[in-house]
């Protein structure tokens, strides 16, 4: 509760240095990782994905950092190709490529229009690499776009163009539940990247107004050039700012969610996507938990 109460209160400029300065000593380390040849393996990364959870013929959405698993001989490729070693040819690989550093209401004012083949991942080097990879899809999605590279990839990928809110049940996110699919954080954390929490707010008739008033409309370009219009809603930042989602981890530890592990030096969770969703609805029903109200009203 303390670093929520930081994050929310604390001035702006504090913040960046501190971010800033974990920047500053995460490569440090690498750096001196890379020097002493002292690195994580491929072999070590399907260890690792082995001993959380991750099985031959899952499907499963990754949030990840590489600063954070440590020095990795290979860089992005080389998780990549761990990742879907482990999950082998029957599963389905899926990684964020969302375009927008910041709130995507601010994005959107900025940049209203998207194109599917040229606008870059921000959600770090792993996604971007993956993005570019061939036989990778990418959903057709403004703000909240995911690519997807296994037999699944079309069927997670090809319904969410048109959709006004972007985890309802037509997204990837939401059927990866319907799927029985993981969502893997790998050195990340919920607060910070656990996109699949907003499938609550698209199941139910949610209390809160967490999506922005404004109906944004959308420049698309496909695949193949071809130019469209889609009309989407955003998160309302105001009540983005509300969001403490750390604070549900000790609900789904409980009810058997997620399972907690080591991925090179990434502290890491493999979380059951359809079972976050059922008790989340569950518990927003009966106690009114949200990641904005994790302690229930």
């Amino acid at each position: 509760m303390l670093k929520q109460f930081i994050l929310n209160y604390a001035p702006g400029f504090l913040l960046e240095w501190a971010k800033a300065l974990r920047k500053r000593q995460r490569r440090k380390v690498l750096k001196e990782q890379e020097r002493t040849k002292s690195g994580i393996s491929k072999a070590q990364l399907m260890e690792g994905l082995q001993k959380i959870g991750l099985r031959k013929g899952d499907s499963v959405l990754v949030h990840s950092s590489l600063s954070k698993i440590g020095f990795v001989e290979g860089g992005a490729t080389t998780v990549i190709d761990a990742l879907l070693d482990v999950i082998g040819n029957e599963g389905t690989l899926l990684l964020p490529t969302f375009p927008a550093k910041g709130r995507n209401k601010t994005y959107l004012e900025e940049h209203p229009f998207f194109d599917i083949e040229n606008t870059p991942s921000q959600m770090g080097s792993i996604t971007e690499h993956f993005r570019k990879m061939e036989g990778v899809l990418r959903s057709f999605h403004p703000t909240d776009c995911v690519a997807a590279k296994g037999p699944l990839a079309a069927y997670y990928t090809g319904s969410h163009f048109g959709q006004l809110t972007p985890y309802n049940e037509h997204s990837p996110f939401r059927k990866l539940c319907d799927k029985g699919g993981k969502v893997l954080m790998l050195g990340t954390t919920l607060n910070g990247a656990c996109t699949n929490l907003h499938t609550l707010e698209d199941a139910v008739d949610f209390k809160f107004p967490v999506y922005d008033e404004k109906i944004f409309e959308v420049k698309m370009i496909d695949a193949k050039g071809n130019e469209s219009v889609m009309k989407t809603k955003v998160h309302n930042p105001e009540y983005s700012a509300k969001r403490n989602c750390d604070a549900l981890k000790p609900l789904f530890e409980k009810e058997g969610v997620l399972v907690n592990g080591m991925i090179g030096g990434a502290k890491s969770m493999l979380i059951d996507a359809d079972k976050m969703l059922e008790v989340m609805i569950r518990s927003y029903r009966e106690k009114g938990v949200t990641m904005y109200t994790p302690f229930g009203e």
